[in-house]
């Protein structure tokens, strides 16, 4: 089992909600934790209006010094998903960023060579699962 923190988009967009929901149960569906699974709340941004910015900060940062490993869905462009990407690179840990083929994706992000970094566009759900297994089976 691993410990795969998952990123998406909370406050600068909900519109691949749907998708996030299936790539956190497929990811727990075969036994990996995810800390951040309160991100596919439909109430997340009620839920974290009763946090400081402070308390989330910290409490994000924990879950990814203590994760074994980060996935990251950047359809919708998110500073904060950016930030723990970057983030979990400098803690040399292996991340997995999946994107809606025919996105424009940030240039800061797939022009990254980093050799923890795989990026993927995918075109369908069967493409996302795939991608993931293979991530996780390589960490």
């Amino acid at each position: 089992m691993m410990i795969v923190y998952f990123s998406g988009a909370i406050a600068g967009g909900r519109d691949f909600l749907e998708t996030y929901k299936k790539m956190v149960h497929f990811i727990q569906s075969n036994g990996h934790s995810v800390p951040t699974q309160h991100i596919i709340a439909d109430d997340v941004l009620t839920r974290e209006s009763q946090l400081t910015a402070a308390q989330i900060y910290q409490r994000d940062i924990d879950w990814l010094e203590g994760a074994d490993a980060v996935i990251a869905e950047i359809s919708h462009p998110s500073l904060g998903v950016g930030y723990e990407i970057c983030y979990a690179l400098m803690k040399k840990k292996p991340v997995l960023v999946l994107y809606r083929e025919g996105i424009f994706a940030s240039r800061m992000i797939i022009g990254n060579q980093d050799p923890l970094l795989r990026i993927f566009a995918y075109k369908s759900e069967t493409e996302w699962q795939k991608m993931i297994n293979s991530f996780i089976q390589d960490c």
